[in-house]
């Protein structure tokens, strides 16, 4: 096999659900080819980089072995390198204040601490009589 369409590989491979997914992803502009915009019957050889853009974000992988029949995880992970840069690490956790659906107007008290929960805490300068 020298070539097959890139629709049925990234399906194969199992970057996508299903046939009619990765068909109508490439047919959006979701998978590229070596930096292009690829087509659903569009070849792909072995070397080529495969950009396609899923529910987790953006893949990157270099083909290896050509398939055009969907296979069990364990081969389908043969067929390709997976060249995805690594997540950026999470952000530490923001204290966000939150009130009650319907709890009404905040009080005095509870803007006040709101505000020392955001950091806006401000001291009031006392007045020089």
């Amino acid at each position: 096999m020298a070539d097959t369409r890139i629709d049925s590989w990234v399906w194969a491979i199992r970057l996508y659900k299903t046939r009619s997914a990765a068909t109508a992803a490439c047919r959006a502009g979701h998978v590229r080819l070596n930096g292009a915009r690829a087509k659903a019957a569009q070849s792909v050889r072995v070397g080529d980089e495969v950009r396609a853009f899923v529910e987790g974000g953006t893949r990157i992988v270099t083909v290896t072995k050509l398939i055009s029949k969907r296979v069990g995880a364990a081969v389908a992970a043969e067929c390709f390198t997976d060249q995805t840069p690594p997540p950026p690490p999470k952000a530490e956790r923001v204290l966000v204040a939150e009130r009650e659906r319907g709890a009404g107007r905040p009080t005095k008290r509870d803007r006040r601490e709101l505000e020392r929960l955001r950091g806006r805490d401000r001291e009031v300068p006392e007045l020089d009589s």
